[in-house]
């Protein structure tokens, strides 16, 4: 019993064995013939077959249905790629939807260039002197901030500016008779104002007093003397060299200008010093002994106008033949300016302070006498 059943076991696995062989060998003759046919076919397009074309010689007649008939399956392939490329193209077109990405870039702002704003500078609008001898300042500045208002180096008051910038300081109190310097400081920043204001009181009323807007480019008027008195432009010394050169001192109002024309003829001009005392020296050549010259000196304001004028008619003395001249000095002077007048050229100053034994060039007094050698300029 127990043999038989054995044998009929092992029978069964030989024939499985031996048909899952036989299956193995059919899967790849079928596989080797499909191969087999599919290069038969692409070597349809390669070359020509000799053997179709030798047969096809012998009986043309017999292979004419034949050809008619095989043609069209000789070209299937390449058919059917153009009939799926075209089924392809037709679906893209009209049934395939596409499904784009959108990438959301969040926006960059662009670099921004920022202009480096400069903290404006106060700047005066008008400085004006009242007929009861106070001063009224008026300027601009930022909006909404302190200003402060100095004179004569010293911060007199601050105040504040309008939503437009502008301020106006004008105290009560009257002020002296003398020289003034206005300047302006803004309080955040402390920023200084460029320009000053030069103030001029006279003792004579605010008729005679001066307002200039003093910058670099020079002085502006902003009020000029609208009377002069007796005074306000003097004459106190005319000097004749015998170098043919012509010195005229004098006093006027400060920091105004005075020029200095012989028979009409314009000389030069020199500006008035803070202590009212201006020196003029030109050259006019040779005057001769007994003729009638005019000396003309006339004040100008800071436009330019004529305010003041005087004429000095003189017939030309004989010369005495003295070497030297001889000049008083006066506050705010130094050798410098009194050899560029008398010498020319102020680098003569040394040989002034030689002849009058002046240790320290530096260092000259008011109502000083000093001795000018004029020979030295020859």
């Amino acid at each position: 019993m127990a043999n038989n059943n054995m044998g009929k076991t092992k029978r069964s696995t030989d024939e499985l064995i031996n048909t899952a062989i036989a299956q193995q060998n059919d899967w790849m003759e079928n596989r080797r013939n499909f191969a087999r046919r599919f290069l038969k076919t692409l070597n349809i397009f390669a070359r020509p077959n000799p053997k179709k074309e030798t047969e096809e010689s012998i009986n043309p007649v017999l292979n004419d249905n034949h050809k008619r008939r095989t043609g069209l399956a000789a070209y299937w392939f390449p058919i059917l790629c153009a009939i799926v490329v075209v089924l392809i193209a037709v679906w893209v077109a009209f049934f395939h939807k596409s499904t784009q990405t959108v990438v959301v870039i969040p926006p960059v702002a662009e670099p921004s260039i920022q202009a480096v704003v400069e903290t404006p500078i106060p700047t005066f609008d008008i400085v004006r002197i009242e007929p009861e001898g106070n001063i009224v300042v008026a300027g601009r500045w930022l909006a909404n901030n302190s200003i402060s208002i100095v004179i004569n180096g010293e911060i007199v008051a601050t105040e504040r500016t309008d939503k437009n910038g502008e301020f106006v300081y004008s105290p009560n109190r009257k002020f002296n008779a003398g020289n003034y310097t206005i300047s302006l400081i803004g309080v955040e920043g402390s920023v200084k104002s460029e320009e000053n204001v030069f103030v001029y009181i006279s003792e004579h009323g605010y008729k005679n007093s001066v307002s200039l807007l003093m910058t670099t480019d020079g002085s502006t008027l902003l009020q000029a003397p609208t009377m002069l008195a007796d005074g306000d432009l003097v004459v106190s010394k005319i000097d004749y060299l015998d170098t043919g050169r012509i010195v005229v001192t004098g006093d006027s109002l400060p920091r105004l200008r005075v020029s200095l024309s012989l028979n009409d003829k314009y000389l030069g001009f020199a500006r008035v010093s803070d202590h009212k005392h201006f020196g003029l020296g030109a050259d006019v050549g040779t005057l001769e002994t007994g003729k009638d010259y005019k000396l003309t000196v006339k004040l100008h304001d800071g436009d330019g106008r004529t305010i003041a004028e005087i004429n000095h008619e003189f017939k030309m003395p004989e010369m005495t033949g003295d070497d030297d001249t001889y000049y008083t000095v006066r506050k705010g002077d130094c050798l410098w300016i009194i050899a560029r007048n008398f010498l020319r050229r102020g680098v003569l100053f040394s040989i002034i302070a030689e002849r009058n034994d002046i240790k320290n060039p530096d260092l000259i007094f008011p109502k000083q006498l000093l001795q000018i050698p004029t020979d030295s300029s020859k």
